[in-house]
């Protein structure tokens, strides 16, 4: 008998991407402070793949301790720069700074997924895929956050590539699914080998 599913994320392409793949789960979003655990794992010199890994685990844990009986998928997605983490921008001047910084360069996304039960892990995975991004005018730049600023305040680095964030960039290496937030593969083969699908 397969066990219900619980996304322990607010992010609408998360839902999307588990949505249009046929998942049946349900939402139920954690409360966690995210921003005092990645400054005490950054104190321990952790990499940004273990930061990753460990805010998508709270994720999970969180939720699973409320739901035991569930599955519950907790993700994180960390952006990494020159040995520099960004996060969500919280200004309009911060999001411009961060496109300006990682203009014409290369950085990394670190995508965790940390699927629990009886709040205890018991899968886990983190994607990684490198980004290049082209040298747009300043023009272009401030025009794309008037655009969109609604929209990329919620996301590491300012931008979404399922939207006009795309055309930012000149090259993209790795998993499009791990680049969106979500290793949507790795994740449905898991599900489908434990038996929660139908393969």
């Amino acid at each position: 008998m397969p066990r219900s599913i619980i996304l322990a994320s607010g992010s609408d392409i998360r839902q999307a991407l588990l949505t249009q793949a046929h998942v049946p789960f349900e939402v139920v979003v954690p409360r966690i402070d995210e921003q005092s655990i990645k400054m005490a794992l950054l104190e321990e010199d952790a990499s940004p793949r273990d930061i990753s890994d460990a805010l998508a685990e709270h994720k999970a844990l969180k939720i699973s301790k409320k739901y035991p009986d569930s599955l519950v998928i907790g993700c994180d997605q960390i952006l990494e720069h020159r040995g520099t983490i960004l996060s969500k921008p919280e200004s309009v001047e911060m999001a411009r700074n961060q496109l300006a910084m990682l203009r014409g360069n290369r950085h990394r996304l670190h995508s965790a997924a940390v699927i629990c039960h009886q709040a205890s892990p018991i899968w886990r995975h983190v994607g990684q895929a490198q980004l290049e991004m082209r040298t747009f005018s300043d023009a272009y730049l401030d025009a794309y956050i008037g655009r969109n600023w609604s929209s990329i305040r919620h996301a590491v680095g300012a931008y979404k590539l399922e939207e006009e964030g795309v055309r930012l960039f000149s090259r993209i290496d790795g998993d499009y699914f791990s680049i969106l937030g979500l290793p949507l593969l790795n994740i449905l083969a898991y599900l489908g080998t434990s038996g929660e699908l139908e393969t």
